[in-house]
């Protein structure tokens, strides 16, 4: 079964900036999509940002501008840079091949992930 491990969090305050990184194994980050996801207490898991097999990158409205998804093929590691990060960024973040292509309908991110890892704790505070 795939495995993924993210890195990557920690405590920042509002305003500051994190750069999560995720490394699947037995999976080549630039065949395939792959999203960032978080869960905050008490709320459902959501899709925040979606990379394709070909490059493209699509976002959640709340994050838009703010977040970038990028990939290392050398390193087979995919990153999200979070800046400008907001109190509402709090929450468990993982990543995940999605269950379909990325998609955006409105504001989310349409497809879930398909396998989960422990997730890397992203705490904005002041």
């Amino acid at each position: 079964q795939l495995q993924l491990a993210e890195s990557g969090g920690g405590l920042v305050q509002p305003g500051g900036s994190l750069t999560l990184s995720c490394i699947p194994s037995d999976m080549t980050v630039g065949a395939y999509a792959i999203g960032w996801f978080r869960q905050a207490p008490g709320k459902e898991r959501e899709g925040v940002a979606c990379i394709s097999s070909i490059g493209n990158t699509y976002y959640a409205a709340a994050v838009k501008g703010r977040f970038t998804i990028s990939r290392d093929n050398a390193k087979n590691t995919v990153y999200l840079q979070m800046n400008s990060l907001k109190l509402e960024d709090t929450a468990v973040y993982y990543c995940s091949p999605p269950l379909g292509p990325c998609m955006v309908e409105g504001d989310t991110l349409v497809n879930a992930g398909a396998y989960w890892g422990q997730g890397t704790q992203v705490t904005v505070s002041s």
